[in-house]
């Protein structure tokens, strides 16, 4: 599996970025594909994710309401909608995927990683 993300940038407080992440390999349609951030001297954290087996995308609370993540299956893409954009979602962006299907937050429990995108929120 290789994963390829895209799209980060310098935006304004306030203002919004697309994240896409292209996947290749086997039985993508299976994996858990979601999306971390690790800012400079923290710890990579989840930020969202979606699987067919979790029932749906689920957000990390601090992104609830202002991102949202959205795949094409037929494609093997996944794409980070992050609208108002703080100064705390400055990060490094990483695509993920996970071959387990049901809901997964950690870090651990993702297999494969894109190279990371970095998008910076300015004021």
């Amino acid at each position: 599996v290789q994963l390829q993300a895209s799209g980060g940038g310098l935006v304004q407080l306030g203002g919004s970025l697309r994240l896409s992440c292209a996947a290749s390999g086997r039985w993508m349609t299976s994996y858990t594909m979601g999306w971390f951030r690790q800012a400079p001297g923290k710890e990579r954290e989840f930020v969202a994710a979606t699987s067919r087996g979790a029932g749906g995308p689920y957000f990390a609370d601090s992104v609830k309401g202002r991102f949202t993540i959205s795949r094409d299956y037929a494609k093997n893409t996944v794409s980070l909608q992050m609208n108002n954009l703080q100064r705390e979602d400055t990060a490094i962006y990483y695509c993920a995927a996970s071959i387990y299907s049901s809901r997964r937050t950690a870090v651990s429990q993702y297999n494969h990683w894109g190279q990371g995108t970095q998008v910076t929120v300015s004021s």
